[in-house]
């Protein structure tokens, strides 16, 4: 009887750990099996209002992150802040604290006594490989003080230089994060903005004075010339690094973004007869209708499209 007794308790007990190794392995986030879930990921978003989807009369709202979050099955992490340039990322602490803000409003991380990147870079060494995704928004506020200058170009070619050196340094620090953290095929992805000072040939005006129409056309030579490149260059000088060119982009009617000629029409309600990239503008922003730089529901969807697009390929 008691030979009887222990050979049933032994294999009670075999049944029980081999029940309680299937359930370990069913459950999300344990892995080593062919077919088991891995832990999630994480997907940091960085930069300024446009990382937190800034709409007029709203505030923060989902924007481009909680798209890309979801097409990417990715637990979002936002850190941007509303009106960051690419000094106070790097320099400026906390986001409402330093006069800045909104934060994000969709899975907002608070950062009250360090910098943005400084936090990010935390957030990535206190989960060592779980960082799958990075992107930045961010140069906009470094440039849009340029369109009221007296000579707006030689803004422009003047704040592209500090663009250039701070974003450098930005996707350095995060790169060596993620690195050190053993995100190494962990993608960033840089994006850039709709050309919106094309709206300025239907706002605030119709039809247009000269003076916008000339600054909406230096805007194109801006983007194409020296803002894009200059992003580009910085995102793409690491391992990893991509740059998304919001700017160019194809969208409905058009078929090379702000890079269509001017002379292309098409008739837009209530403006009347317009170049395609101004209809982009209009569909996407609120520059046509109110003078605000930022994306709409549907600017800041195809964003996220963008984005995921390019995550997919790389």
């Amino acid at each position: 009887m008691r030979k009887r007794s222990t050979a049933a308790l032994l294999v009670g007990a075999v049944l029980a750990i081999s029940v309680t190794a299937a359930g370990l392995v069913s459950l999300p986030g344990v892995g080593g099996a062919a077919g088991v879930p891995r832990t999630r990921l994480f997907y940091l978003s960085l930069g300024d209002s446009y990382s937190v989807g800034y709409q007029p009369g709203k505030g923060a709202t989902a924007g481009y992150t909680a798209y890309v979050a979801k097409q990417t099955k990715m637990r979002l992490e936002n850190f941007g802040c509303g009106g960051a340039t690419t000094t106070s990322i790097l320099s400026s602490t906390g986001c409402t604290t330093s006069g800045y803000g909104p934060g994000a409003a969709i899975d907002p991380v608070d950062y009250p006594a360090t910098t943005q990147v400084a936090a990010a870079v935390a957030f990535i060494a206190a989960n060592p490989g779980r960082v799958g995704l990075v992107t930045v928004s961010i140069g906009g506020n470094d440039v849009t003080r340029c369109a009221s200058a007296p000579s707006p170009v030689a803004c422009v070619v003047k704040a592209t230089s500090t663009v250039a050196a701070n974003v450098g340094t930005l996707v350095a620090r995060v790169k060596t994060a993620l690195t050190a953290a053993g995100d190494s095929t962990a993608k960033i992805i840089g994006l850039t903005y709709p050309d919106v000072l094309l709206g300025l040939y239907v706002h605030p005006s119709v039809p247009p004075t000269k003076t916008a129409a000339s600054l909406a056309d230096l805007s194109v030579t801006a983007f194409d010339t020296l803002i894009n490149p200059t992003l580009m260059t910085a995102y793409t000088s690491v391992q990893g690094g991509a740059f998304v060119d919001v700017t160019s982009a194809p969208y409905q009617l058009a078929t090379s973004g702000d890079a269509t000629p001017l002379t292309t029409t098409v008739r837009l309600t209530p403006y009347g007869v317009v170049p395609v990239a101004v209809w982009e503008i209009c569909k996407l922003t609120y520059y046509c209708s109110a003078g605000n730089i930022h994306a709409n529901a549907r600017g800041y969807r195809f964003i996220g499209q963008l984005a995921v697009a390019e995550y997919t390929k790389l």
